[in-house]
């Protein structure tokens, strides 16, 4: 079964697709004049809890929602195994996938705004599934994205996090995975029986004190060891145009791979393309898309251009990459480098990375089973997540990885596909709130 599901991730994960992703990045960023230039601005806005129009969360809230599904394993687990499967190249290609990515964030919080609806219930619901819908009049392909945002939240929000955190907790502390799966399917449980509003509650106190605690936690990994890190910065350089592959030392993955693992890492990791923190977005308050999309885009910007650039400098600076480990043993090696702190920060960060995003990612499952059958599915799909946290729990990690990546691949598309169908609408509604700023964000 392995074998299968690795063999359809790398077809899947071909040339086309790493095109089609990495390009419409670079076109929106170049549609949009270099969106990124307000980052800033955007970190300015994400910090004001006013509420500022319709919506169920503040806009903060939804940030620190879409930051919790989105910081998690792949900001740790992901950036190891795209070190040892793609060189130290493959750093610097998901660093650039976070960096243009921004530019399809906001892409992504503009239609998701803009499109929205208001449910029966009162509460709001948007992302690409309503973009596609009421923007370009195509359902069907709505219906596809909601369909495979269901589906795939169980690998990227679900089962990968669940198994991640267990093996770590199993090889540093001995505990049993039916333990540490059992405490954290029953915490899970009781956060998100309250819905949207508890889970943004749980995600504003958490999420700001992971990140926290996290990135201080590299940066003193790497000053206790900053003789190392100008050859570390050199090599992640060289090596992403030449290639060279960890695993085998220096006989070398192409720089397709580096691009390959690179930025589909990238996209586990910020999920900017992937269409799933617009979901979110979709429920804050706001009183116009643009200012949405503006600390939507901070997302990426925290998540990859900071916390993946932290880790991956970590790894490759600790040179058990060249030892042909892979995954949570590269990275739980690479921070054991430096006694008790290293093992520490990494016990404590995927810990609450991996709580965060199984909440986070729970509230995009639901929205898309809402969409496909009504208010009533939300309840099944609920008690179907808690099972499926523990079952991730005793999975194997190449199986889990490799599902993930192929339901990734299967939810960007159509998300992609309205991306640049619409893009005259996003440059329309940025130059109405921000470029010409007839309504100030």
């Amino acid at each position: 079964m392995e074998d299968i599901l690795n063999s359809i991730s790398s077809f899947i994960w071909g040339t086309p697709l790493i095109i089609l992703l990495f390009g419409t990045h670079l076109f929106l960023t170049f549609r949009l004049r270099f969106i990124q230039r307000y980052i800033f601005k955007g970190i300015k806005i994400s910090f004001s809890k006013n509420k500022e129009g319709a919506g169920d969360i503040s806009q903060f809230g939804a940030l620190m929602t879409a930051l919790a599904a989105t910081v998690g394993t792949g900001n740790i687990v992901g950036v190891a195994t795209a070190v040892a499967a793609g060189g130290p190249g493959a750093v610097l290609w998901m660093w650039l996938t976070g960096v243009f990515g921004i530019a399809t964030k906001y892409s992504e919080a503009v239609l998701a705004v803009k499109y929205r609806v208001t449910k029966e219930d009162g509460s709001m619901a948007g992302g690409p599934m309503y973009a596609l819908e009421r923007g370009l009049k195509q359902k069907w392909l709505g219906v596809l994205f909601a369909i495979f945002t269901a589906i795939a939240a169980f690998g990227i929000g679900n089962m990968v996090q669940a198994n991640s955190i267990t093996n770590l907790l199993h090889e540093t502390l001995h505990i049993s995975p039916w333990i540490s799966g059992m405490v954290i399917t029953l915490l899970t449980a009781i956060v998100i029986l309250g819905g949207i509003k508890s889970i943004a509650k749980a995600c504003e106190f958490l999420v700001p004190f992971m990140c926290i605690f996290y990135v201080l936690g590299c940066i003193v990994l790497l000053i206790l060891k900053y003789d190392t890190i100008p050859d570390t910065i050199s090599l992640i350089l060289t090596t992403a145009f030449s290639g060279q592959a960890a695993l085998g030392g220096f006989l070398g993955a192409s720089i397709k791979e580096a691009m390959r693992f690179g930025i589909a890492r990238g996209l586990f990791s910020n999920e900017s393309g992937l269409g799933s923190a617009p979901i979110v977005a979709a429920a804050a308050q706001t009183k116009n898309p643009v200012r949405q999309a503006l600390v939507s885009s901070t997302g990426t910007f925290w998540d990859t251009v900071v916390i993946c650039l932290l880790t991956g400098l970590v790894i490759v600076n600790s040179g058990f990459w060249r030892e042909g480990l892979t995954g949570i043993a590269l990275t739980h090696t690479a921070f054991s480098g430096i006694p008790t702190i290293g093992p520490l920060i990494l016990v404590v960060g995927l810990a609450t990375f991996v709580y965060s995003t199984i909440l986070g990612w729970e509230y995009y499952g639901e929205k898309a089973m809402e969409y496909l059958f009504g208010f009533k599915s939300i309840k099944v799909y609920r008690v179907l997540w808690v099972l499926g946290v523990m079952v991730g729990s005793l999975l194997s990690l190449k199986s889990v990885w490799a599902f993930a990546d192929i339901a990734n691949a299967l939810m960007a598309l159509p998300n992609l596909i309205s991306l640049i169908l619409l893009n005259k609408v996003i440059i329309e509604e940025t130059k109405t709130y921000l470029w010409e700023g007839k309504e100030a964000v």
